[in-house]
């Protein structure tokens, strides 16, 4: 019984600051997009078009879309997924637990991770959740997500625990994106139904500890989340630089694993290997980072900061714990012989 009425309590804190992203677009925007598509027959595309227009509101705005977000601070800071936003000519509200819309303006869109930042703007303070720490989850732990499941169904409350961590999946996070692996990401069999994007999983504590983000199609109870830590970041360099800064090293590498140790004759299976991921572009960017600090084509790179490098821990999700500016130390060998460079990290433009 202790256990369920904390489980209450945690829930009847976390509704009042988790909200519902709705998306919209100019009814003439849509026009637009349908010309796109010349083998359409114009019979077929005025009917649907003449079926779009009557769901427009005044304003001529359709709704095109919908997710899930939470305020984080009284002011009215929002915290959803970047692919909920990433159109630029795209509206964009925030409608509150008591049903009342808010225009919502874009603060930010991280480059790297599937995370936005927005702001709105209300008479008064507004309810936020408090963000806990993603740097020491445990396997097992519950967890609990809330979110606007189906775009249907507002403040859908699952339970579960947390599965696994440092998983990496691979996705497209918008459309003007390329696919990527999006790694780091805590992994729970908590539902998270398509809508519930960008809504936050919550511990024991009624703390974020992370944000919801993907599922994987066809199979049940694999979830994920983007740890809050990522957010934390972002948002202490939106507040000090007004934009979210990308820590930048400047090398393409290779993450070592035990078959390419075989096949390339390496000492050890893990680390990144320095090398040109084409005939075009060099191993090391000119007057980088990794330039000025001596690293070479086909060094391999086997700690950061005494971490060691591997397949869980690729040197890309390790920078991602530092900003833009610190000096990390790293652990090289080159033909057999160990050295420690110190790059100190710049910011990618």
């Amino acid at each position: 019984m202790e256990h369920t009425d904390n489980f209450v309590s945690v829930v009847k804190k976390v509704i009042p600051a988790t909200v519902t992203i709705v998306v919209s677009k100019k009814f003439g925007e849509i026009e637009k997009e349908a010309e796109q598509f010349p083998k359409i027959p114009l019979w077929l595309k005025r009917r649907e078009l003449g079926f779009l227009k009557q769901q427009t509101d005044k304003n001529g705005l359709l709704k095109v879309g919908n997710g899930s977000g939470f305020i984080v601070d009284p002011s009215g800071i929002v915290v959803s997924n970047r692919h909920i936003v990433s159109e630029t000519k795209n509206f964009y509200t925030v409608i509150t637990n008591d049903g009342t819309i808010y225009p919502a303006t874009i603060l930010a869109r991280d480059p790297l991770s599937d995370i936005a930042i927005l702001k709105i703007k209300g008479p008064g303070a507004f309810p936020f959740l408090t963000l806990g720490d993603s740097a020491h989850l445990e396997l097992g732990e519950p967890v609990i997500t809330v979110g606007n499941a189906l775009g249907m169904f507002q403040n859908t409350v699952s339970k579960g625990i947390i599965s696994g961590l440092s998983r990496a999946i691979t996705a497209q996070i918008d459309l003007h994106s390329p696919v990527q692996e999006i790694h780091g990401l805590i992994q729970t069999d908590a539902a998270i139904n398509p809508g519930n994007s960008g809504g936050p999983l919550i511990n024991s504590a009624g703390k974020v500890i992370g944000i919801n983000v993907a599922i994987i199609q066809g199979a049940q109870n694999i979830g994920f989340a983007l740890p809050i830590n990522t957010l934390i970041k972002d948002l202490a360099d939106l507040q000090l630089y007004g934009r979210i800064r990308q820590p930048f090293l400047g090398v393409h590498y290779i993450t070592i694993n035990e078959k390419i140790q075989e096949k390339l004759k390496l000492p050890v299976d893990y680390g990144a290997l320095v090398i040109s991921p084409n005939a075009y572009m060099k191993s090391i960017i000119d007057k980088s980072p990794a330039a000025i600090a001596g690293l070479k084509d086909h060094d391999l790179i086997l700690e950061c900061n005494a971490e060691q490098i591997t397949q869980k821990k690729t040197l890309g999700e390790l920078l991602e714990n530092y900003t833009v500016g610190d000096t990390i130390n790293l652990t090289v060998m080159r033909k057999k012989k160990l050295y420690t460079l110190s790059p100190k990290l710049a910011e990618k433009k």
